[in-house]
C-alpha cells in the first residue's frame, strides 16, 4: 500500500512543483522589475559622461498597472537620452497608457524603432518551438496587413521630438554632444533595409549609435563596419525562460545565447541587448530572467597611446 501511495504521490508532487514554478514565473518574476547599470567607454577623450536610458519590449496591454508605475519612475534617473528599441505595445488600446507612463521622458531627447508586435497583435503558439526555431517564419503565415496602430504610436513619439530610426539616419544634440544615429526597422519581419542607411558615419559627429529591434548579426556587423561605436537592440527578452547557472536556451534570432542580454562587444563596437520589460500576453511568464531597463553611462574612451 505504501508503494502505491508513493507511485501516485510522485506525479502529484511534480504537478504541484510545476504549478508553483508557473505561478512564480507569471505573477512574481514577471513583475520584478530591475534597472541594470553599465559604463560604456565610447566617448572621445575628455568629454563629460552622459546617461542613456534603454527601454525595450514593453509589450503593453491594458491592466499592467505595476509595469506602468515602474516605467513612470524612470524619469527620476534624469537620463540625457532615451532609446526605445521596439515592441512597445501588444494591444490597440495600449498607446495612450504607454505615452502617459513615459510622461516627462518624452521631453528628453529620444529615438525609437518598431518591433513586430508594434504592428501585429500576438497569437497563441507553443513556446517550446523557440528551442529549435525562431518565430520569424510564423509571420509569413499571418495576415500581411498590420492590425495594431503602430503609425499612431510613431507619430506621437515624433511629435514629442523623438527620432524615427526605422531605416533612417538622424541626428540629435544631447547635452554638449552631437550624436548621429542610424536605425533599421524590424528584421524579424523582414522590414529592415540597411542599404538605405549604409555608408561610413559622419566623422564630424561626436558619437554614432546604431539602433535595431532584433540583434541580427548581419545588421550588427554592418553597423560596426560603418563606424557606429554603440549598438542598441532588444527583442530577445533575455531568453525569457532561463536555466539556473546556465542561462538562456534560445534567443529567437541569429545572435548566440552568450549575448542574449547585457553589454558585449561586436567587433570594434559595443553592443547592448536589453532583456526587456514585458512579455507577449500569450506567454506571460519569466523565469531566472527578470524584466529590466538599462541605464548606460557613456564615458570617454581611454586615450590612444601616441607613437613616435
Amino acid at each position: 500500500m505504501g508503494a502505491v501511495r508513493k507511485l501516485y504521490g510522485f506525479p502529484l508532487g511534480l504537478a504541484a512543483a510545476g504549478a508553483a514554478t508557473l505561478g512564480y514565473a507569471s505573477v512574481i518574476e514577471r513583475n520584478w522589475f530591475r534597472l541594470r547599470r553599465y559604463d560604456v567607454p565610447v566617448l572621445p577623450p575628455g568629454r563629460k559622461p552622459i546617461k542613456v536610458l534603454h527601454i525595450s519590449d514593453t509589450h503593453l496591454t491594458p491592466g499592467r498597472a505595476r509595469l506602468l508605475d515602474w516605467l513612470r519612475g524612470l524619469d527620476a534617473l534624469e537620463p540625457d537620452l532615451v532609446v526605445n528599441t521596439g515592441d512597445s505595445i501588444s494591444h490597440p488600446n495600449a498607446i495612450s497608457p504607454f505615452l502617459d507612463a513615459l510622461g516627462p521622458l518624452l521631453d528628453r531627447p529620444g529615438a525609437f524603432v518598431y518591433g513586430s508586435n508594434d504592428l501585429f497583435s500576438p497569437v497563441l503558439k507553443n513556446p517550446a518551438r523557440y528551442l529549435w526555431r525562431t518565430s520569424q517564419k510564423d509571420y509569413g503565415k499571418r495576415r500581411r496587413i498590420p492590425d495594431l496602430p503602430y503609425l499612431e504610436l510613431g507619430s506621437a513619439l515624433q511629435t514629442a521630438g523623438w527620432l524615427d530610426l526605422n531605416n533612417r539616419i538622424g541626428r540629435l544634440k544631447v547635452g554638449p554632444l552631437d550624436i548621429e544615429f542610424g536605425g533599421v526597422d524590424d528584421s524579424h519581419i523582414n522590414r529592415d533595409r540597411y542599404d538605405k542607411i549604409a555608408g561610413p558615419v559622419d566623422p564630424s559627429a561626436d558619437l554614432h549609435i546604431g539602433v535595431a529591434h532584433s540583434p541580427e548579426p548581419r545588421n550588427l556587423d554592418r553597423f560596426a563596419a560603418d563606424g557606429y561605436e554603440l549598438l542598441l537592440c532588444g527583442h530577445t527578452h533575455g531568453g525569457q525562460v532561463c536555466v539556473p547557472f546556465y542561462g538562456a536556451l534560445t534567443t529567437n534570432c541569429g545572435i548566440e545565447p552568450a549575448r542574449v542580454k547585457g553589454l558585449h562587444r561586436n567587433g570594434p563596437a559595443w553592443l547592448h541587448v536589453s532583456a526587456g520589460l514585458g512579455t507577449s500576453p500569450k506567454a506571460p511568464f519569466r523565469f531566472c530572467c527578470p524584466p529590466e531597463a538599462s541605464l548606460l553611462t557613456l564615458i570617454p574612451r581611454a586615450p590612444t597611446a601616441s607613437t613616435s
